[in-house]
């Protein structure tokens, strides 16, 4: 009995089945048809929008040109650097000890061979009152002996020593005098005090601290560069002195070192003044050594120029379009570039706005 159900209800699970597969199969015919219908639709869209926007003008990208006009250009080095005397010297004392009094104060101008300060010297200063009588002693001996033997009296030898006797005396005192004038501090040029490093009361030594005289009548600037710029300065280059204040002097390079230091990988480069009424010893300023001139460059901020695959590019402005160009760059100087090729007298190049230009963009100049 239950076969028999069972080969009843076969056919009809087997037309059920076949009815299920063929609405899938018309699903998919359907989905297939409108994704075809809507790909037909877009491109159609897309030639009538292309169509419609044919005629109408492209929105211009504002943009500020400069006309290229040969002009000079000069590129430079630009180093710190600092105010010198031509002729610096700290003065010490010759002899070390306990500093007495101090005679002058900074930017009092003084002479060569002026007393600057004095060292306590009480000790030379009790010998040479000992010997000042000795000295006087010998000397009234020697005296009275050529009184006498101006009247025959006497032997030629008593006269001579006591003429030895005088002159022995009168040069001990005269070394004394000498070693106490060690302990004392002189100007040994003409000059202005710059500094005082020593107070009352210190002791002073030899070589060490003591009171600094620069010559102002002959000022120098100084400045150390770099090993990689020897043989690209020299003597008789122009130079600009920038100072703080904003004042500007122009001049040139009087000094260039040929000499590297083993230590800084530096040489030192040299600018002679004379005097200067506004200048002071280390004050300082920018050096910018002019090592390359052009009376008839064409030049361009640097900003404008892009780095490429092709080169360097920047944009000019041919009527209302924007035209890439490949240039070949030079020297650079204080944010400017001269352009050894690819522009010419007359072109107008994009300064500001190039950022978002491709080649042939719409442009309006400002």
């Amino acid at each position: 009995m239950k076969r028999t159900i069972y080969l009843l209800l076969l056919p009809t699970i087997i037309l059920a089945a076949c009815g299920g597969g063929d609405k899938k199969n018309k699903i998919d015919e359907e989905l297939t048809k409108l994704k075809s219908e809507r790909a037909a639709l877009d491109e159609k869209i897309a030639k009538l929008e292309t169509e419609a926007n044919k005629d109408k003008p492209a929105k211009a990208i504002s943009v500020s040109v400069m006309e290229m006009q040969p002009q000079a250009f000069n590129a430079f080095v630009e180093i710190q650097a600092r105010v010198n005397g031509e002729q610096s010297v700290l003065a010490t004392p010759q002899a070390a000890g306990i500093v007495e009094k101090i005679l002058v104060r900074p930017g009092q101008h003084v002479s060569k061979g002026q007393t600057l300060a004095v060292l306590d010297a009480a000790a030379i200063e009790q010998q040479i009152k000992s010997i000042d009588a000795q000295v006087d002693l010998t000397k009234a001996i020697y005296e009275k002996q050529q009184k006498l033997w101006a009247q025959n009296i006497g032997s030629e030898v008593q006269l001579l020593s006591a003429k030895a006797s005088y002159e022995a005396t009168a040069k001990q005192k005269a070394a004394l005098v000498a070693q106490r004038n060690m302990y004392s501090i002189k100007s040994p040029i003409n000059g202005t005090v710059d500094q005082v490093d020593i107070k009352e009361g210190e002791m002073a030594a030899i070589g060490m601290l003591g009171i600094r005289v620069v010559n102002m009548d002959a000022l120098k600037i100084q400045a150390n560069l770099g090993e990689n710029y020897l043989g690209k300065v020299k003597e008789g280059d122009g130079v600009n002195l920038v100072f703080a204040e904003g004042d500007t002097i122009k001049s040139k390079l009087s000094y260039v070192s040929q000499a590297v230091d083993p230590v800084s990988r530096a040489f030192q480069v040299e600018v002679r003044l004379g005097s200067n009424n506004k200048l002071h010893p280390n004050m300082s300023c920018k050096m910018q050594i002019v090592n390359y001139k052009s009376g008839n460059a064409l030049i361009v901020p640097v900003y404008v120029i892009q780095k490429t695959s092709e080169g360097e590019k920047l944009f000019v402005a041919e009527g209302n379009k924007a035209k890439a160009v490949i240039v070949k760059s030079g020297r650079n100087s204080n944010g400017l570039v001269e352009i050894l090729s690819g522009l010419k007298t007359g072109d107008k190049v994009i300064t500001a706005g190039y950022a978002d230009l491709d080649n042939g963009d719409a442009i309006s100049v400002q």
